[in-house]
């Protein structure tokens, strides 16, 4: 039912954790997948373990800060394998910080890759999408999109204004066949997470914290965030547009 059998998927921020478990997920449905990610062995690595499955999949170096090289490397996806059915913008960075712990070069740093990174891919995706009357756009936002996380205002910031992007686009473009929606997870146990968590005295009692904002009382696994994105990819949600899907094993139930 969710199979996305002869689409062509761009994922970036795919080398690891969410973005990677997004890609495999994808190609795993049928999907011919570009992994894109700022390292280029991570977006290699990823490529070729998709490829040793006999999948479809290739890879890409790309910062998603730069509007011309995101225009360049859609140009020539495009060039080789034609249409782009789907586009995921999972590429992102995080801070940690009040207002007065962050400073202005902290938030244009972060705005830049959260922000800007989205609106460079939807910008070089959509025309084509325009013109053949169709296209998925499915965004990665955060819970810190939707309610205020402490010591996070730099992320917020941004991935509120994803959320908002996201449901812009929706309206603006949906009498043109596109749709645009954002998911929204808790804390997910990605390698980056993994590698702070063993940076603190007790990574076991710092695990604990950061599990107890979910009312699950665990963090997602990037698997379990992947499967609502091919939900969102397959023609089964064909009816769902702007939509901020929240995966945050209850964080936010209760505010």
């Amino acid at each position: 039912m969710f199979e996305l059998k002869g689409k062509t998927a761009l994922v970036t921020g795919a080398g690891s954790g969410i973005g990677a478990a997004i890609a495999q997920l994808f190609a795993r449905a049928g999907a011919f997948v570009a992994v894109i990610d700022k390292q280029a062995e991570h977006a290699h690595t990823v490529a070729s373990s998709l490829k040793d499955e006999n999948l479809s999949a290739s890879d890409h170096c790309l910062d998603v800060t730069h509007p011309e090289s995101c225009q360049a490397m859609v140009e020539a996806f495009q060039n080789t394998h034609g249409k782009i059915d789907l586009l995921v913008n999972n590429a992102g960075i995080g801070h940690v910080g009040t207002l007065m712990e962050t400073t202005g070069e902290d938030l244009d740093r972060m705005y830049a890759t959260n922000v800007r990174g989205v609106f460079n891919m939807a910008k070089a995706v959509l025309p084509d999408m325009i013109g053949a009357g169709k296209g998925n756009i499915i965004n990665l936002a955060s819970i810190g999109g939707v309610v205020a996380v402490r010591d996070r205002l730099a992320y917020c910031t941004t991935k509120f204004a994803v959320v908002g992007l996201t449901k812009c686009i929706a309206l603006d473009h949906a009498s043109e066949g596109i749709r645009c929606n954002c998911i929204c997870p808790g804390r997910v146990e990605t390698p980056f997470v993994k590698a702070r968590l063993a940076e603190y005295p007790d990574p076991e009692a710092a695990y604990r914290e950061m599990a107890s904002t979910q009312a699950l009382g665990r963090m997602a696994q990037p698997e379990e965030i992947a499967s609502a994105a091919l939900y969102l990819a397959s023609d089964a949600s064909a009816f769902i547009t702007g939509t901020d899907f929240v995966i945050d094993g209850g964080w936010s139930a209760g505010k």
